[in-house]
């Protein structure tokens, strides 16, 4: 196949950014809450409707290969034959030009999950990603909470030590922030407070909860032992307001309305006042991670008896239980909890017939095969190797062939085939970008129906769109979004483009360069050739597709992406997810927020500057001033210094915060052995008054890579060693990270 998108040297060219986007403002979409089929098979029913289309004449593919007898599933050598499943019985009476494969063998799924009882047994499991959606509110709420309407519900997906997958529905934890009010403001004002708010976003029509009462905001209460994480505060306090909505995209409508609009507080003024935000951009995913000490990628239990299981399951997982978000409990990334889950890791690869001289359209062009392989995190070799063909394929050793002559079915298998293996990783190289959107709108142009269904959830199809990442340390780049509830997408290509310097980012250079091989020898212009020939040259074919599968899981391992990027969730405190689909201040944002709630601080909302702001008296942040060495030979050996760390050791040397920066009327009042004044003319307190927290993590940053380093030359483990030295290298790129996110423009 020809070269894909995204895989040149240089990547997608340069494009500015959405004007206004503001990356911690944005929420997921919402998708609803679905209900579990009574049928025991969900996806019986596709079968049933499938044979229905034939028998009516539904359109072929637009693929037309020449017809060979039905070819059987070419099963692993390795393997003895399966039992037929229901879904093969079932199909067992289709016309025989169509293959119909049973994608959902028994040894494809996860080993059988153990019975549990509620009251004795705990659920301990390395959590992998978690969202929200907004639905009822559960009984455990009450009538109260239910007669506000809507509320969200958080999920968290992850797998047991044991392999077994788990989702857990977290209730009662309602989103929040604060506004700062004047030192006047008395308890009895709360109620004021809360009715006016709640009446203007009523009027705005804002907030989507128009089905309960007309609750937006549920609760507002006085705040007095919090101070602002901006200017050094010399121990005071400051008044604040605790503002709490009913759904979470409620923050930033109530945040506009304070900030912009103004509210009129009876008795506190004659007129509306506008009131500073805190915490007002926060996500509520990352909220209730800060909240409840939780990192990303990091173990978390239910305790005997404060979970409920699900007779009646809306996911696919094994386990499925209802707890209140005070119930779950979090645990350190540390000794038995500091190791990985045995997660499923899917990888995929496709090939596409192209027409002469065009690049594959999914509109006109079939895909001819889809290459999949099944890893067990901490296993050499895959556990599933398999290949779906569109026409007839000889065997490969070690693998299993699936054979069809219709492109719907062999979609429609594969969807099956994803559903049944239950992975938690999907990984690839271009996936986002070229083999998934190319799967998805090749079913949508068949008509497939029943394949979008990739997530966890049962009867959620996936969702996709069009989007544009945009980061300093990263640049601008085009990309999908595909939103596959419950499975983490990790892609390849991105992820080396993002930590790697390459002249070339295509599989094949990326492959040579990393592993010291390349893909099989077959040229795209070959493709279709082969494809069109017989069942030795799509074997041929199938052998080159499976390459191209298998090389993505290998980068993995080799580059210990896993570790490295678990461990960089659990360093900085963000869902795995966020790593590649956000840039660096996402993750110095989460620091900040839970070493400030330790102290006691709270972070302003700060409405982001643009070039005009720069214009009109602001200033670009530079970088260090670099100077070139004088180049030529010298018989003297030269000695080399370098800092270590050199930007954290400035920010912990001098104790430059936001919280020990002293406003400018406040100068002439301090000491001037307690203060140390920069270049540019800002002073700040020393370490002795107040330790400044940019410091205080960057401390703590170094200190704990310096431990990580020092258990490193004394593990012998080849797991632990993996874990310890992905630890050390998120500990480096975290304390890095912190002196860029100071010059953000916001």
């Amino acid at each position: 196949m020809s070269k894909r998108p995204g895989e040149d040297a240089g990547g997608p060219g340069p494009k500015r950014p959405t004007p206004g986007q503001d990356m911690m403002d944005s929420e997921p979409i919402l998708p609803e809450e679905y209900e579990d089929p009574d049928d025991e098979d969900v996806f019986l029913n596709d079968v049933l409707d499938q044979k229905a289309r034939m028998l009516s004449g539904c359109r072929p593919s637009s693929f037309e290969p020449r017809r060979p007898r039905p070819a059987a599933v070419a099963p692993s050598p390795t393997r003895a034959s399966d039992r037929p499943s229901r879904v093969a019985r079932a199909t067992a009476s289709f016309p025989p030009q169509v293959i119909v494969a049973d994608a959902e063998r028994e040894h494809w799924k996860r080993k059988p999950a153990p019975e549990l009882n509620v009251e004795k047994d705990n659920i301990v499991f390395q959590q992998l990603d978690i969202d929200y959606i907004i639905g009822e509110p559960h009984a455990m709420l009450g009538p109260q909470r239910k007669a506000m309407g809507a509320a969200a519900m958080l999920r968290i997906f992850g797998v047991t030590a044991g392999g077994n997958s788990v989702c857990v529905h977290v209730h009662g934890f309602e989103p929040y922030f604060y506004a700062k009010v004047p030192e006047s403001f008395r308890d009895d004002q709360c109620e004021g407070f809360r009715k006016n708010l709640n009446d203007l976003m009523q009027q705005q029509q804002r907030g989507g909860n128009n089905g309960g009462n007309g609750t937006f905001i549920s609760a507002v209460s006085v705040v007095r032992d919090k101070q602002s994480l901006m200017y050094y505060q010399e121990g005071r306090t400051a008044m604040f307001v605790k503002i709490t909505t009913t759904l979470p995209n409620m923050v930033a409508t109530a945040r506009g309305i304070l900030e912009k609009q103004g509210l009129l507080v009876p008795g506190l003024h004659g007129s509306a006042l506008t009131f500073m935000t805190f915490e007002s951009n926060v996500l509520y995913t990352l909220r209730f991670m800060v909240d409840r000490g939780i990192v990303g990628g990091n173990w978390l239990e239910l305790p005997p008896g404060g979970y409920h299981l699900r007779a009646k399951k809306s996911s696919m997982c094994q386990y499925e239980c209802d707890v209140a978000f005070d119930a779950v409990i979090s645990h350190a990334p540390e000794g038995q909890f500091s190791k990985l889950a045995p997660f499923r890791i899917l990888s995929v690869d496709i090939e596409c017939a192209g027409r002469r001289g065009h690049f594959p359209d999914a509109e006109h062009d079939p895909v001819i095969q889809i290459a999949t392989m099944v890893t067990c995190q901490g296993d050499d070799k895959p556990i599933i190797k398999a290949i779906w063909t569109l026409d007839t394929c000889a065997p490969i050793v070690g693998a299993d062939v699936l054979s069809f002559t219709d492109e719907r079915e062999l979609l429609r298998s594969w969807g099956k085939f994803l559903r049944s293996t239950d992975p938690d990783l999907l990984i690839g190289y271009n996936i986002v970008n070229f083999d998934f959107p190319y799967l998805i709108n090749r079913a949508a142009t068949l008509g497939v129906e029943d394949f979008p269904y990739w997530g966890r959830m049962i009867g959620s199809k996936l969702r996709m769109k069009d989007t544009t990442f945009s980061s300093k340390a990263y640049g601008t780049r085009d990309s999908k979004e595909i939103t596959i509830e419950g499975r983490v997408q990790f892609d390849l290509l991105q992820a080396v483009q993002r930590d790697h310097k390459l002249s070339s980012y295509s599989l094949n250079a990326v492959s040579a360069h990393f592993l010291g091989e390349q893909k099989e020898d077959v040229h795209h212009s070959a493709i279709s050739e082969l494809q069109a020939g017989t069942s030795e040259t799509r074997r041929r074919l199938a052998v080159y597709c499976l390459k191209d599968a298998y090389l993505p899981q290998r980068l993995l391992d080799k580059l210990m992406y896993m570790y490295n990027y678990i461990e960089m969730a659990r360093v900085t405190g963000v869902p795995l997810s966020f790593l590649l689909s956000r840039g660096q201040s996402i993750k110095v944002l989460s620091q900040i927020l839970r070493k400030a709630r330790q102290r006691g601080l709270l972070v302003p909302h700060m409405p982001k500057k643009g070039a005009s702001d720069q214009q009109e008296g602001g200033v670009a942040y530079e970088g260090a001033t670099v100077l070139d060495a004088k180049a030529g030979y010298y018989e003297l050996p030269i000695a080399t210094l370098d800092f270590a760390s050199l930007y954290p050791s400035i920010m912990m040397a001098h104790n430059l915060c936001y919280c020990t920066l002293v406003p400018q009327n406040m100068v002439s009042r301090m000491n001037p052995e307690d203060v140390s004044k920069s270049p540019t003319g800002d002073v700040f307190v020393k370490s002795n008054k107040t330790k400044g927290i940019l410091p205080e993590i960057l401390e703590e940053l170094l200190s704990a890579r310096k431990r990580a380093k020092a258990d490193l030359k004394k593990a012998q483990d080849p797991l632990e060693k993996a874990v310890l030295d992905g630890r050390q290298l998120a500990l480096k790129v975290s304390a890095n990270s912190v002196y860029g996110f100071t010059g953000a423009r916001r």
